[in-house]
């Protein structure tokens, strides 16, 4: 189902993303990458998980020293380690489609309610601000996302005993401005399109552990990208929100920037409260909205 939004507030934010990106487009000269076209039934690629971090972040370089303020403000967040862990890439293969995965290790690490995870170097560092219910504890979720040069990669995390941070250092470059994989006018056509599947079979009892993924068709255009036609470069226009629930029960928000791939798509654990259907809503800078209810166990 498809709606139009009314919300001033969201408009003027997104105005103001457009414009920055659009700034730093004739500041910034990025290499082009070929991307693999994502199609929605997709498998989705898994972030690399090991015990031995090869990539962690690079505290003495890059731009988070001149970031922090803005975006956390004075805070000095405490070390993740033992409540959270972000795994990702040392060098990605697709600079446009780089997974990115935030695992807690135990039912009994912190309760994490909102995080905020942010790519240093891209043009709009924060790549998305998530909030959670309680049916996501322990937090275990992947998403897709763009880097556009080699970058700290980093999520801040909020927990009952104050926030706390981790991160891996990523090797991409190119993936904000990297092509769409498919012509505007198909991008358009199937926008909004939402599917979502389990990794599991029917449950018998709620309460359970289930796996679970979600896929939006969307173009996510940035703003740095160019009509490979024209030449002209393409105008951001971009998924802000997305929010999943099963019954009325929250599980999930992100509120995202040019930062989140092209046809978002999220992998995600919660636990079962019982309910039939999980329900997806998504809504772009142009005031778009798509929301559609989609069974957890269709019948076979």
């Amino acid at each position: 189902m498809s709606h139009k939004r009314s919300n001033s507030g969201r408009a003027i934010r997104a105005t103001r993303s457009a414009g920055i990106v659009l700034a730093l487009q004739l500041l910034t000269g990025v290499s082009l990458v070929s991307v693999i076209s994502l199609g929605i039934d997709t498998m989705p690629a898994q972030a690399a998980s090991s015990t031995e971090v090869t990539n962690p972040l690079l505290l003495d370089k890059g731009s988070w020293k001149d970031l922090s303020g803005d975006i956390i403000g004075d805070v000095s967040p405490g070390d993740a380690k033992g409540i959270i862990r972000l795994d990702a890439p040392y060098r990605a293969h697709d600079a446009a489609t780089v997974p990115i995965q935030l695992r807690q290790p135990s039912p009994t690490a912190p309760i994490i309610t909102t995080a905020t995870l942010i790519i240093d170097e891209n043009p709009a560092p924060v790549a998305a601000v998530m909030a959670f219910g309680p049916a996501m504890h322990p937090l275990d979720i992947e998403v897709r996302v763009r880097v556009n040069l080699y970058s700290n990669v980093r999520l801040v995390a909020e927990t009952g005993q104050g926030p706390v941070m981790t991160g891996r250092f990523v090797k991409a470059s190119g993936g904000c401005s990297a092509p769409a994989t498919k012509n505007p006018e198909l991008a358009l056509s199937t926008m909004g399109q939402i599917r979502a599947k389990h990794f599991d079979s029917k449950i018998a009892q709620s309460n359970q552990r289930r796996e679970a993924q979600i896929m939006i068709r969307h173009p996510n255009y940035s703003g740095l990208q160019r009509d490979q036609i024209t030449q002209l470069f393409i105008a951001a226009h971009f998924v802000d929100h997305i929010e999943v629930r099963q019954g009325d029960d929250l599980l999930f928000t992100v509120d995202g920037g040019i930062s989140l791939s092209e046809n978002p798509v999220i992998r995600f654990a919660y636990t079962d409260n019982g309910s039939t259907d999980l329900t997806i809503r998504a809504e772009d800078t142009e005031g778009n909205s798509w929301e559609q209810s989609i069974a957890k166990d269709p019948a076979s």
